[in-house]
């Protein structure tokens, strides 16, 4: 029997948590790329990239190992499908910095010297709620043995409040970011505004399905 398949009689939630796990290996590479853009590290930014890659492919390998192994035959207490779900949106994650990677190697893209602060407290913003979200999935780990009830389920509730008001605050700040590089526009070349208008809307991607994994696991407790 595979460690997955083993996991999932302790509870449904153990093995979705071995799958955060790798998919928060890539998204703690997500500030030091930008910092590595920042000091224009280019060789730097090759390798966090590469080994975010890497990290990707292995949190595809465990979402598969999920899907052929999530029981069939024997009682879950929550759906089938919604742990599916679940596991797509929490591996959608990992995708985002991945092609958050893929978007800083395509060139070696200047940071505009106005918006090095503002880049700085954004994905601060982004980590925060992918954070928030790692909490709820801890959390949701240890409620087989809490009996899914009482103040357990209380606790994710809270959890998940936590991580949309972070959400929330991150998509206030790349609303703002966004108007301080398009009024770079005459100092910054078109396709640079145009890639990092791309770069600011992935991040705000990242916290986009942070929040929805958190969401989907509210969903799953009202069943």
């Amino acid at each position: 029997m595979s460690k997955i398949s083993e996991m999932f009689r302790g509870s449904p939630f153990g093995p979705l948590r071995e799958h955060m796990k790798k998919v928060m290996e890539c998204v703690s590479h997500t500030k030091p790329m930008l910092e590595l853009v920042r000091d224009a590290d280019w060789s730097g930014l090759d390798r966090v990239a590469r080994t975010i890659f890497k990290s990707e492919h292995e949190a595809d390998l465990i979402k598969d190992e999920i899907r052929q192994t999530i029981p069939k035959s024997f009682f879950l207490p929550v759906y089938r499908g919604d742990l599916l779900g679940y596991l797509a949106v929490q591996d959608s994650m990992a995708d985002t910095v991945e092609d958050l990677a893929f978007m800083l190697t395509i060139k070696n893209l200047t940071m505009p010297k106005p918006l090095v602060e503002g880049v700085s407290l954004y994905v601060d913003r982004i980590i925060t709620t992918c954070e928030r979200t790692n909490e709820v999935s801890k959390a949701m780990a240890g409620l087989a043995e809490a009996g899914f009830g009482g103040e357990h389920v209380d606790k994710v509730i809270r959890l998940v409040e936590a991580t949309e008001k972070a959400e929330w605050e991150a998509d206030r700040k790349q609303h703002d970011l966004s108007k301080d590089l398009f009024a770079l526009d005459k100092e910054v070349a078109a396709t640079d505004i145009f890639l990092w208008f791309r770069v600011f809307g992935l991040l705000g991607e990242l916290a986009n399905h942070a929040e929805k994994v958190a969401d989907r696991a509210r969903r799953m407790l009202a069943h």
